[in-house]
């Protein structure tokens, strides 16, 4: 049962940030390769705050957000520089260079010997004291985190202003003609799937209890896009299908009777022509609207 509980709350992590991420990529069009640096950012904040400072869960998940929500404002107005396959190449050069500053600013960071002991959340009600050290409450939680930015991300996309990043999909020379302020509106859904990915971040280092750099690189940020794609691109649903699987699909795999000796390497062989198959045979994503 516990096994199925942390499996649980793996998949709701990854299906905040792949629901987030698809906002940027599947409905706006930019192929960003970032998402792992924010997802660092919430992550690191979150650690240094509970382990250094003795705040609130609560608290170090909001201060989490709003440093997220400026470094990405930052990086956006850069970004907003370039086009195409150059826009995916400087987002890969931010998360490198934020994976540096984890890596190597050791006097905050530990660098490479991550941040032991991170506590677990805490909801203070009048004057009673719950601490979430409970797998199953975890869940609950974080379920209900996924939950909130699943239809934050629902409502966003079926406003005008998710109209808007689609008309920007398609045709941002043309959106432009009409008058809107394409830069804004980039900047702005950058900056919501930011801010969605550092909370991802902040529960995954509190139930985790310990952090470093190797869970936030560049192959952290491409496996989330992977996921996006696999699921389809332009859908939510299809984003947590695609979680669910590439969450799921290795943890099966390990109840399949390969000889010992060649287990690990079997596994990641059938696991490869999975994907392989899939993108053959499903393009667009299990149940995707848009290709790349």
């Amino acid at each position: 049962m516990e096994y199925l509980v942390h499996l649980s709350i793996l998949f709701a992590i990854y299906a905040m940030l792949v629901v987030s991420l698809n906002l940027v990529v599947g409905y706006t069009g930019l192929l960003s390769v970032t998402h792992a640096a924010f997802y660092g950012i919430g992550a690191y904040t979150t650690a240094i705050l509970l382990t250094q400072f003795k705040l609130g869960f609560f608290v170090s998940i909001i201060l989490g957000m709003i440093i997220t929500a400026v470094i990405s404002l930052l990086i956006g107005l850069v970004l907003s520089k370039f086009k195409g396959d150059y826009y995916a190449l400087g987002t890969l050069g931010f998360n490198t260079i934020i994976f540096a500053i984890l890596l190597n600013w050791q006097s905050v960071t530990r660098g490479p010997l991550g941040i032991p002991g991170i506590a677990r959340p805490e909801i203070k009600i009048f004057n009673f004291q719950f601490l979430i050290s409970n797998n199953f409450a975890f869940l609950i939680l974080t379920f209900a985190f996924l939950i909130l930015i699943y239809y934050l991300s629902y409502f966003i996309i079926n406003s005008s202003f998710g109209r808007v990043l689609k008309a920007i999909r398609e045709d941002e020379k043309a959106i432009e003609v009409f008058g809107y302020n394409v830069l804004y509106f980039k900047l702005m859904i950058f900056i919501v799937a930011a801010v969605m990915a550092s909370i991802a971040g902040s529960l995954f280092a509190s139930y985790i209890t310990f952090i470093d750099p190797t869970s936030f690189t560049i192959h952290e940020s491409i496996f989330i896009l992977a996921i996006i794609i696999l699921g389809g691109l332009a859908n939510l649903r299809g984003a947590v299908l695609g979680a669910l699987f590439l969450i799921l699909l290795p943890e099966i795999l390990r109840f399949v009777g390969f000889p010992p000796d060649i287990a690990a390497q079997m596994r990641q062989v059938v696991y490869g022509v999975i994907l392989i198959l899939l993108m053959l045979y499903r393009p667009q994503g299990l149940i995707g609207e848009y290709k790349l």
